[in-house]
């Protein structure tokens, strides 16, 4: 049986900072209240004339180095992201220009904060199959630009960045690998997060601009809830399915979106904190981005090492969530 491993990681954050600090000379809140409800102290706002794809350039540069390929090695890209740079044509079209990939396939995957949980495994298939050799997997965002920021609720969370992975066949033998994978949707609660307006069923007009419904709309409340249920249902299956305890886990990577959140997973499972990579601090809530940040940052810093167990698990809008078991 043909298996997929990781080949190579990158991340990338725009320059800009906007600190707690800078919130509370646009909103009613104040340094403390954030970190004490969220764990974050800044995050980064992309440029003007920056878009999605200029993060996920940086970061897809990166990996591809760290991968030892060329951009015309790569079978397929894989663009997580609701917030592409145009409906048409796709963020992994636009990508794939940038980077000179050649005639490979192309496509975004939308599932909000889990999309690259769900880009990850789709591609795992795809190596599965041998069907594909090499994919680039994209989590990259723009959230700052659907963020109102007179909003208390939203404007502390979110920033932007951009994460990529490559990967490849893992040849026989070897023990870095795709353990198990697990996705999940319930429709039922999509409300919990939302941007009402832009595409067909509220296209842009006068009214939605005047009511703000091209912003972010969150039931915070009822997101924290649900994240930690869905996040922790899913950890668990993706652990029976490769038959690993939790305890056989060298390092957990959450999607970053609120330190509660991700600190209350931890406790579910009993895993410390220790064994826990938390980056949310410093860039916020990258939506996508955050756990292929978060994991090629931890390569860079040396806390992660070829042969650990990691888990990655996350939650979105849709309500989505996911979970991965890899052997790295």
């Amino acid at each position: 049986m043909i298996r997929s491993k990781i080949l190579g990681t990158g991340s990338y954050l725009p320059e800009q900072k906007l600190t707690n600090y800078d919130l509370e000379k646009l909103v009613d809140t104040n340094h403390e209240w954030i970190v004490e409800r969220t764990g974050i102290h800044s995050r980064r706002i992309a440029a003007e004339g920056q878009n999605t794809t200029d993060l996920a350039y940086e970061a897809a540069v990166e990996a591809l180095r760290n991968a030892n390929l060329d951009a015309k090695d790569i079978d397929l890209i894989l663009f997580a992201t609701v917030s592409p740079d145009t409906f048409m044509p796709t963020a992994a079209c636009i990508l794939q220009q940038k980077l000179g990939a050649g005639n490979c396939a192309a496509l975004d995957v939308s599932a909000a904060c889990s999309g690259f949980i769900y880009g990850l495994t789709v591609a795992d298939q795809f190596i599965r199959t041998g069907d594909m050799k090499n994919i680039l997997v994209i989590g990259a965002e723009i959230i700052s630009r659907f963020v109102d920021y007179e909003d208390r609720g939203t404007c502390i969370l979110f920033g932007d960045g951009a994460g990529a992975v490559v990967l490849g066949q893992c040849p026989e033998g070897e023990e870095s690998q795709i353990l198990s994978h697990d996705l999940n949707a319930d429709g039922s609660l999509s409300e919990l997060l939302t941007i009402p307006a832009g595409a067909s069923a509220m296209p842009f007009n006068q009214k939605v601009l005047d009511e703000k419904q091209h912003y972010i709309k969150m039931n915070g409340r009822e997101i924290f809830k649900n994240a930690v249920r869905a996040m922790a249902s899913s950890s668990k299956k993706s652990l029976e399915k490769a038959q690993v305890p939790p305890e056989k886990v060298d390092w957990v990577i959450p999607h970053q979106a609120n330190l509660r959140i991700i600190e209350t997973v931890a406790k579910y499972f009993g895993v410390s904190m220790e064994k826990v990579i938390v980056e949310i601090e410093e860039m916020g809530n990258t939506s996508s981005a955050t756990i292929p940040y978060s994991f090629n940052e931890s390569i860079k810093k040396g806390k992660i090492k070829r042969g650990d167990t990691i888990l990655f698990t996350a939650f979105g809008g849709g309500l989505t969530s996911g979970s991965i078991l890899l052997r790295y």
